[in-house]
């Protein structure tokens, strides 16, 4: 309740709302996450693959994907009282990544969707956000078809720093996906408070 009082007599709570990107690779699972747990009917900007974009969308691995997203995907989700995320899911191809900057704009952090069968494909989200100092977290989308792998194969294959989290999860379940945005959640607010420590 944000306006007049609770019923329990408490003052309303007034929450604080964060911004949190989804990004990846070309059918990794970006629009399957945030629609897993907004709390709201998800915006989607999403459109056929036509045969005029064959020659630059590589369907490798994921040949079942009829549908692509040409800006943003949009959700809420409230992780407590006085907390709520803004989800933004980019777009994963090259050609729309130039509207990257404009979504990174104020967001605490990032989640990188990572397939196994396409690893090298979040190489440039990863490259991204280490770039722009934008604390972020991996999660490994475990589709049925992937192969599964340690953690620490997956992470050395990335060349992570060990500050980053790793993380396995399940894209199409909410209570995955909200353990993966608290994780990123958390990282974020460790590396703003470390960095402050340093500037002091």
């Amino acid at each position: 309740m944000i306006f007049g009082r609770s019923q329990r007599g408490k003052p309303p709570v007034e929450p604080v709302t964060l911004k949190i990107l989804v990004a990846g690779g070309f059918g990794v699972g970006k629009t399957t996450l945030v629609g897993a747990v907004s709390e709201i009917r998800p915006l989607r900007t999403e459109e056929l693959l036509t045969e005029a974009g064959r020659p630059v969308d590589d369907v490798s691995g994921v040949e079942g994907k009829h549908t692509t997203t040409v800006a943003m995907d949009f959700g809420r989700i409230t992780l407590r009282e006085d907390l709520v995320l803004y989800l933004f899911g980019t777009p994963g191809q090259e050609r729309f990544w130039f509207m990257w900057d404009e979504l990174s704009e104020g967001a605490l952090g990032a989640v990188v969707l990572a397939d196994t069968r396409r690893l090298e494909d979040c190489f440039a989200a990863v490259d991204y956000f280490e770039r722009r100092s934008i604390p972020f977290l991996v999660g490994v989308n475990c589709f049925e078809a992937s192969a599964r792998y340690p953690a620490e194969t997956v992470r050395q294959a990335l060349d992570l720093d060990t500050d980053v989290p790793l993380v396995m999860c399940d894209a199409r379940d909410r209570e995955s996906v909200k353990e993966v945005l608290v994780g990123v959640v958390q990282h974020a607010m460790t590396q703003t408070a470390d960095r402050r420590a340093v500037a002091t």
